[in-house]
């Protein structure tokens, strides 16, 4: 089985800065998500979540539902409580054909809030770990069960953001729990996406693929942007227009049979949509092709 190419409707609408492509209907997101290439799309805020009629919508427009992100508490609630908060967002994705659940911890995390800069991003102690990684196994063995796979996001402003944070969050967890690697969340993080690949090649279900303008990472960093105002800023783009090596990126995941998705949020009225998902679409592919993924 090939890799599939998908897209995430944050370059039409920002689910987390929702003034950006506030006004850009969902039905203009999926018809020029077809028109640009690619499979399927991930969910956003302006996507019905009853199943008939998310199916619907999908359906007219020829795309299919890779996944959704879905924001958890594990750091103040156990397994079992977030699962009663998680079964109906399950579920949804189970009555779409999604196998992957995207997953992250966002009970501190100051991603969403522009006045907070980046330096003050929550962190977990050492001794917090254990816990925190026992019930994300959990939760993620019983979605097992469903037949569907956690795929967890690190995330710029949360307690999974550098690559210290991913290996110790790695550590901490089973081998239910995967990785959805994220090339330009990992690369703002500082750290190499090339190598979270080598290293976590057998846990990687997912991948997010987005790239870095080195000049706007620079200047987000020297004056301690707030994750928002770095993505009005432009800091993202997508594959092949930033600082990632996709070539060596693609190379050390061999075998990989998921969904490749272009997530690239940048401010619609400076990065037009459907001209930035042709292009990374076309990349995408390409990378692929030359990396015998497709």
């Amino acid at each position: 089985m090939s890799v599939r190419f998908g897209v995430n409707p944050i370059g039409w609408s920002n689910d987390d800065l929702r003034d950006l492509g506030g006004k850009t209907p969902l039905e203009t997101c999926l018809k020029e998500a077809k028109q640009a290439g690619y499979d399927g799309i991930e969910l956003g805020h302006k996507f019905p979540r009853e199943a008939k009629a998310l199916k619907a919508v999908l359906n007219q427009a020829g795309l299919d539902l890779v996944s959704g992100w879905y924001s958890s508490e594990l750091l103040v609630r156990d397994a079992k409580e977030e699962m009663k908060h998680l079964c109906a967002h399950l579920d949804l994705l189970k009555a779409l054909g999604s196998n992957i659940l995207i997953f992250a911890e966002t009970s501190n995390a100051t991603h969403g809030d522009r006045s907070k800069p980046l330096s003050k991003r929550p962190k977990l102690k050492t001794a917090d770990w254990r816990e925190f990684g026992q019930r994300m196994t959990e939760v993620a063995e019983t979605v097992a069960k469903e037949g569907v796979a956690l795929a967890y996001h690190h995330h710029m402003g949360t307690v999974v953001q550098s690559g210290e944070d991913i290996d110790a969050f790695m550590e901490s967890t089973g081998n239910a729990v995967k990785l959805l690697l994220d090339t330009g969340h990992a690369t703002f993080g500082g750290a190499d996406p090339v190598a979270l690949a080598k290293k976590y090649r057998t846990r990687i279900a997912h991948v997010h693929c987005k790239d870095v303008r080195k000049d706007v990472l620079a200047t987000a960093r020297a004056k301690d942007w707030s994750f928002l105002d770095a993505v009005v800023e432009g800091c993202f783009t997508v594959p092949g227009d930033g600082m990632v090596n996709y070539p060596a990126f693609f190379k050390e995941l061999p075998g990989y049979s998921g969904w490749l998705v272009v997530e690239a949020e940048q401010d619609p009225e400076k990065a037009n949509p459907l001209k930035y998902a042709t292009m990374g679409c076309n990349n995408l592919k390409r990378y692929a092709k030359d990396a015998k993924l497709a």
